[in-house]
């Protein structure tokens, strides 16, 4: 569906009968999800929770739909403070409502310390929520309006598809033969940045997962042994994929460079893993941003080694704060 005008009219559609039947239908789903739960024994109801955010999800996307159509019907479907404006209300919404249907907390530090630059943000990836999260750590925390290199399958969700599509964004197609051509679209993101835009990019290409990341070190090994050798470290994190970064940052002149990791969204892609997640108690999550001067990032060949040491330093610093987590929430 790579065409607007069919792609479009089928996921407003499939959305906005969803929001109609989770509304019309919840007294059913909310009794049959919480017994089950109940007889299953999952106490904190991670069924009934997720369908609850689904309902709200669901209901934001026709919000945001409704809200691009009246910015159209007035001539202002190209105003980007508007579609910045209606994209932070739009993720705010949705953190809001995670926090309430599942108890999902997000805790976020360093976003009041990215300076007034302009900006390169390389985060980890680890779940279906990292640019949604990202989205209001940036918008709502440090007052940025980030422009995001996205993958185009999140063009099936009708508000990234839509606002997206007016924002200076790109979609990436990860299947193309004309790398160059991908790279060249990146790397156009990144001119002319203003002092509060904000590149976003997700260096490891998809979501960490154990047999992705082993997976990706074998592939590595025919072509880089050293590298493989130095990358089968990571735990947590994949192995960066510098072509897509090296072309945002060094498109981006004079922007400095901030890192994104976080934990406690990890395994959170599938609605099963989401379900345990919820049913193991109270999710609470951190986001944390590191800011690199410009002069400390390397730029050329250079680049890609400094991108796997930061990337290996920000793997153990994720174990450490899992490993901290874990204590804390650990019987004494």
């Amino acid at each position: 569906m790579s065409r607007a005008w069919v792609r479009r009219p089928l996921t407003v559609g499939g959305v906005a009968l969803a929001a109609l039947l989770l509304l019309v239908l919840s007294p059913v789903w909310f009794i049959v999800a919480s017994v089950l739960d109940l007889v299953t024994g999952r106490r904190r109801l991670p069924t009934t929770r997720l369908l609850a955010f689904a309902l709200l999800w669901t209901w934001l996307e026709m919000c945001g739909v409704v809200a691009s159509v009246v910015l159209w019907s007035i001539g202002r479907s190209r105003d980007q403070r508007a579609n910045y404006a209606l994209q932070r209300w739009w993720a705010a919404r949705l953190i809001g409502s995670l926090r309430r249907s599942c108890g999902f907390a997000i805790e976020v530090r360093g976003a009041d310390a990215l300076g007034d630059a302009p900006l390169v943000v390389l985060g980890r990836h680890a779940s279906l929520g990292d640019a949604l999260v990202s989205a209001w750590a940036l918008g709502s925390h440090a007052g940025r309006l980030p422009r995001y290199v996205l993958k185009k399958e999140l063009s099936l969700d009708p508000c990234l598809d839509i606002v997206g599509r007016r924002l200076p964004n790109y979609f990436v197609d990860r299947s193309s033969a004309a790398v160059s051509r991908e790279l060249d679209g990146i790397a156009a993101l990144a001119t002319e940045l203003g002092t509060d835009d904000v590149a976003v990019i997700f260096p490891e290409g998809t979501r960490a997962n154990d047999r992705k990341r082993t997976s990706s070190i074998e592939r590595m090994r025919d072509r880089d042994p050293a590298r493989a050798q130095q990358m089968s470290a990571l735990q947590h994190l994949l192995p960066p994929k510098p072509a897509g970064a090296r072309a945002l940052v060094e498109a981006a002149v004079g922007a400095d460079v901030a890192l994104m990791w976080h934990i406690g969204f990890d395994g959170l892609d599938t609605f099963g893993r989401i379900r345990r997640r919820l049913a193991a108690g109270a999710p609470h999550a951190e986001v944390v941003f590191e800011l690199h001067p410009r002069a400390t990032v390397p730029e050329g060949e250079a680049f890609v080694s400094w991108l796997d040491e930061r990337w290996l330093d920000l793997d153990r610093k994720v174990a450490a704060a899992m490993s901290r987590r874990q204590g804390r929430h650990s019987p004494s």
